[in-house]
């Protein structure tokens, strides 16, 4: 098996997957407070937030999954352009 020539996460996509997670964070966070059954807003917010954790973590790990999946079909996809064809060998 042959090791990857690059790193998988740079700089710049490790930032991307920060800022996109925090506004995933911040989304969740808002929808859920109207589904938290207290009158305290200090509850709410805190058990909004603390549900939207754990969805931003869901969230960040279907992000890398997605990176993986689409890494793998790109490399693939390169080397069967790179393979020679049966018309290249029938030439």
């Amino acid at each position: 098996m042959d090791l990857p020539k690059d790193k998988p996460a740079g700089r710049a996509s490790l930032t991307i997957d920060a800022v996109l997670t925090l506004a995933a964070f911040v989304f969740f966070t808002l929808i859920l407070r109207s589904h938290v059954p207290s009158s305290d807003p200090f509850f709410i917010w805190l058990w909004g937030a603390i549900t939207a954790s754990c969805l931003a973590a869901v969230f960040w790990l279907a992000l890398q999954m997605f990176r993986v999946v689409l890494r793998a079909q790109l490399e693939a996809k390169e080397r069967a352009a790179a393979a020679p064809t049966a018309q290249d060998h029938a030439e």
